[in-house]
């Protein structure tokens, strides 16, 4: 892969991380990259080893991991502020990558991190790709 191309597939990487509750979609994101939609989704899976909506769904899943901590928003307002526009595409997804139900993970008690720093607790609470969610939480020191 030509560095030009790795920038370009970065720039659109970039703007999953920062736009993710926005409407992306492949064909918007191949634009940001100047590629056709197959050559960009083909790419990207190439340079980063997984799909565009795989990468923008974890993005979303981590950032409603951290609403639902807060515990001020219902699964639903957090669904729709991460940029999904199914609940149930929503829940399954996040069952999927974390483990539990987005409203199990709500109503679990997240105190024990409280005093971890927030860069930190993005490690450990990443959610797991590809449907393998973690079957024990990591400890926390």
């Amino acid at each position: 892969m030509r560095v030009e191309e790795l920038v370009r597939l970065r720039r659109a990487r970039d703007r999953m991380d920062r736009d993710y509750a926005e409407p992306l979609d492949v064909p918007a994101l191949a634009r940001t990259a100047l590629m056709s939609p197959g050559h960009f989704s083909r790419s990207f899976r190439s340079a980063f080893g997984e799909t565009p909506y795989s990468h923008l769904m974890t993005r979303r899943i981590e950032r409603a991991k951290a609403l639902l901590r807060r515990g001020d928003l219902s699964v639903t307002e957090v669904c729709f502020a991460v940029g999904c526009t199914s609940l149930g595409s929503f829940s399954t997804r996040f069952t999927e990558l974390v483990g539990e139900s987005p409203s199990a993970y709500r109503a679990r008690d997240h105190d024990e991190g409280a005093g971890i720093p927030a860069c930190i607790a993005k490690i450990y609470t990443r959610p797991v790709r590809n449907g393998e969610a973690r079957s024990t939480r990591p400890p926390v020191a």
